[in-house]
């Protein structure tokens, strides 16, 4: 007997349906066909013993099992109850009348049960997408996938619970989630305020701008100076998601495994935060089974790198292209994935070797020549990336001692809010781009003209701080924002200032 089950197999972030078609004739021998790995060679041994486990013996029949299409190849253990309900069906065990209906997935244990699985998400976009009327997956995936409506996600505990679904002896109950009353009711839930910021004004101002124009940034100063608890609170002043960021983004995370038992959709911007040793696959993604790496588990959210200099170079050095694309095409012998990376790059580090290069009160030990040999640690075309250079000092001890607090991260969101809504309309009609980061020269000569008195004041800035050619695009960009947040039609000479005051590590001078 013939029959077919359905699974899928996620490539990226996206999902493509594989048939399952299982014949069972006379014979003794077990054929597994349509190029699989190990892990799902291996299913024999796993399905063989839930079903024994259960009261099921595997059939002593010549078994041909062919994964079509035969030119994707099949990783993991998710087609582990795929492959079981198909070789019960074709045996005659159990009723194949609903197989055509319903997508599954699942790894099973020996004892029957099912564990979670990767990439719920995308498999049941994919499986409404094809017309399936339901998923079967594990329970614990179950609130995930459920993100998907017009689809019965039916979250199941042992292969028992399919076999009897299928045979019409129990019946199973759709997972049903209200996705915007979860999505709405959390997204502004954060751990850290800015209100537990004390002093530190201008780089509070700086970490605004930044998130008000998408501008990437990095916070030179001694240590605790308080670089790492001003980036945690970055997230707290960015725009909140938009349901087609928050599913785009979940997609990704769910393909690397990172969604809770009982989380549907992220509410949240991602803050990925890598140690130093991190490896180049890693940040960017890819390896023999490929996943996503950290550049796009920060899509639509930061990605901040403490004590850049720390890091090897050659991470560094994969970042540039994404930076420019918002995406990180990875390709290797046997397969070519292209994942999103739309992160806004925060950074941290120290200004020299021992850490008080330019300190108010604590002179620097480090020998001649090595601050600028710190620096030289980031090449010029990561820093060029980088919008906003500011520097950080220590604060004293009047301000940490002060007891009323600070302006709270929901009075500077609004604002925030309010300046991205002015670029999306001054963007509306541009593919790709929705924030000042993101325009290229052409859009520069459009809409980041300053007038004659600005164009006087940034040429004799340019000369006389000994600024790099390379700032000149970067600072019309903060100008942009920064009259924005004035709700200024034009680029003015005050904001061309601010702008300006924010390219430390372009001056000549530095480390000398």
């Amino acid at each position: 007997m013939l029959v077919k089950t359905f699974a899928a197999a996620v490539t990226g972030i996206s999902a493509t349906v594989i048939t399952i078609e299982v014949s069972c004739t006379e014979g003794i021998q077990f054929f597994l066909v349509g190029l699989p790995d190990v892990a799902v060679r291996e299913s024999h041994e796993r399905i063989i013993s839930a079903l024994q486990v259960n009261g099921y013996k595997f059939p002593r029949s010549r078994i041909i099992i062919n994964m079509a299409p035969a030119g994707i190849r099949k990783e993991g253990s998710a087609y582990d109850l795929p492959l079981a309900i198909g070789i019960l069906a074709a045996a005659g065990d159990i009723d194949a009348t609903l197989l055509n209906s319903y997508m599954l997935i699942g790894e099973l244990s020996l004892d029957g049960s099912l564990q979670p699985v990767k990439g719920a998400l995308p498999i049941a976009i994919e499986a409404r997408g094809k017309g399936f009327k339901g998923l079967i997956l594990p329970r614990q995936n179950a609130y995930e996938a459920a993100v998907v409506d017009r689809l019965d996600i039916l979250g199941v505990e042992n292969i028992r619970e399919v076999i009897g679904f299928f045979s019409g002896k129990t019946s199973l109950t759709p997972t049903v989630v209200d996705t915007r009353e979860t999505f709405f009711s959390h997204r502004q839930q954060f751990e850290y305020d800015f209100s537990d910021v004390r002093g530190q004004e201008n780089v509070k101002r700086a970490l605004e701008v930044a998130a008000a124009g998408g501008h990437n940034l990095i916070m030179i100063g001694p240590p605790g100076s308080g670089k790492s608890m001003l980036a945690k609170r970055l997230p707290t002043i960015l725009p909140p998601f938009t349901l087609q960021e928050a599913l785009e983004t979940t997609k990704i995370h769910s393909v690397a495994g990172k969604i809770g038992e009982q989380v549907s959709l992220l509410a949240q911007r991602p803050f990925r935060s890598p140690h130093h040793t991190i490896s180049n696959i890693a940040m960017v993604g890819g390896g023999s089974y490929p996943q996503p790496g950290e550049i796009s588990l920060a899509h639509n959210g930061i990605l901040f790198l403490d004590e850049l200099p720390e890091f090897n170079r050659n991470v560094l050095e994969v970042l540039r292209q994404p930076l420019e694309d918002r995406y990180i095409h990875i390709s290797r012998a046997r397969f070519s994935v292209d994942y999103p990376a739309g992160f806004m790059l925060v950074a941290s580090m120290n200004p020299c070797p021992c850490g008080y290069y330019n300190h108010p009160s604590r002179p620097c030990a480090c020998p001649p020549g090595s601050v600028q040999k710190y620096m030289n640690r980031i090449s010029g075309p990561l820093l060029d990336r980088i919008d906003i250079q500011i520097e950080i000092v220590p604060v004293p001890f009047e301000k940490i001692s002060e007891q009323q607090p600070s302006e709270a991260s929901e009075a500077v969101r609004e604002r925030v809010i309010r300046t991205r809504e002015i670029q999306k309309k001054r963007f509306a009609g541009l593919s790709g781009i929705y924030c000042n980061a993101q325009m290229d020269s052409k859009h520069l000569h459009q809409y980041a003209v300053p007038d004659r008195d600005g164009l006087s004041l940034l040429k004799n800035a340019m000369q006389r701080l000994n600024l790099s050619a390379r700032a000149y695009d970067r600072i019309l960009k903060l100008s942009r924002t920064i009259a924005d947040m004035e709700q200024a039609e034009n680029i003015q000479s005050h904001h061309l200032t601010e702008a300006i005051q924010y390219r430390n590590l372009d001056r000549e001078t530095w480390g000398t």
